[in-house]
């Protein structure tokens, strides 16, 4: 009898070598969320930081974006053109630092006053039109990200540009910017975009073609240069840039006033049109954003019904004389 209760017992009592499962507390879900998180993160860096540092040598033979263009919109994709910087004109150059980021050489990959500045013009116009992102913040994205608004994109691509920041040079992230910057349905890289537009180099186009293709970055998947003139916003830049660069006396009809450059970094995605794009209350937005709080110097672009004013940028790298 003894030893049949011995038996029952042995079977009853819990195999010591059976692995335990303990109960799902919140603290165990909390700590398997934060490894999960930081397992992403680690991967996420090492992974770039190693594209980044062989495109230190080399050009990408690719970007993300192109992918996404072919496989999500079905869009014909023109090979990139790879261009050294020398072979970029200096004006060329100024004119795009000019209008896209103007602190491009002082800054470590991200502007903090240009978020805050982004941040009230899209309270003003009540849609996230304007993304606060630098020339670095725009070519992480076009290498690693896709061009999806969301606040997670934007984290990740502050990453990339620390990241971009720490391993290139300036020139190199601006040499990168000029070859894979997106300027139109499956055309990358702004000697591509000359190429296709004009038929010839970038070295080769007249100052005001080159204007029309800077000013176009804000929005190159709806307008070309033959038809920027159909939106306020790239009218805005246009004008800018041909007043500075190509005939200091040129100005469109509406911009007569405009004495500093317009925001650069539309967040992509967005369908730029000023006419429909700005805030709805113009007197207001024009007051608060031209308060001394908010800006040194500021500047009204007007079209049609609405006004708002940004800030001055400050370029940091020599201007070509026009």
């Amino acid at each position: 009898m003894s030893a049949v209760n011995s038996g029952a017992s042995r079977r009853a009592r819990p195999n010591s070598g059976a692995r335990v499962r303990r109960p799902l507390t919140f603290k165990r879900v909390v700590v398997l969320i934060l490894k999960i998180v930081l397992f992403v993160h680690i991967g996420y860096i090492v992974l770039t930081s190693s594209f980044i540092l062989a495109y230190k040598f080399v050009n990408p033979p690719f970007t993300i974006l192109m992918p996404y263009r072919a496989i999500g919109y079905g869009w014909k994709l023109q090979k990139p053109i790879p261009i050294a910087l020398k072979k970029v004109p200096l004006y060329v150059r100024s004119m795009l630092i000019a209008v896209e980021d103007g602190k491009f050489y002082s800054h470590f990959g991200i502007d903090f006053e240009a978020f805050k500045r982004a941040k009230e013009i899209n309270e003003k116009v009540g849609k996230p039109l304007y993304g606060g992102s630098t020339l670095t913040m725009q070519v992480a994205r076009t290498l690693f990200l896709v061009p999806e608004k969301s606040y997670v994109r934007k984290y990740f691509e502050v990453i990339t540009a620390l990241e971009l920041e720490l391993i290139l040079s300036k020139d190199r992230i601006l040499e990168l910017y000029f070859g894979y910057a997106e300027w139109g349905k499956g055309i990358f890289g702004i000697e591509a975009a000359s190429r296709h537009y004009y038929g010839t180099s970038i070295a080769s186009i007249s100052r005001d073609q080159a204007a029309k293709l800077i000013a176009l970055l804000s929005s190159p998947i709806k307008y070309n240069p033959s038809t920027l003139n159909k939106s306020g916003i790239l009218r805005e830049r246009y004008a800018y840039l041909t007043r500075r660069f190509v005939a200091s006396q040129v100005a469109s009809p509406d911009q007569s006033a405009l004495s500093a450059a317009p925001l650069g970094d539309v967040e992509p995605g967005m369908d730029v049109d000023s006419n429909t794009a700005q805030p709805t209350d113009s007197s207001t937005a024009a007051a608060e954003l031209s308060s001394p709080e908010s800006a040194t110097t500021d500047s009204t672009t007007t079209d049609s019904t609405t006004t708002v004013s940004t800030t001055t940028v400050s370029t940091t790298i020599p201007v070509a004389a026009p």
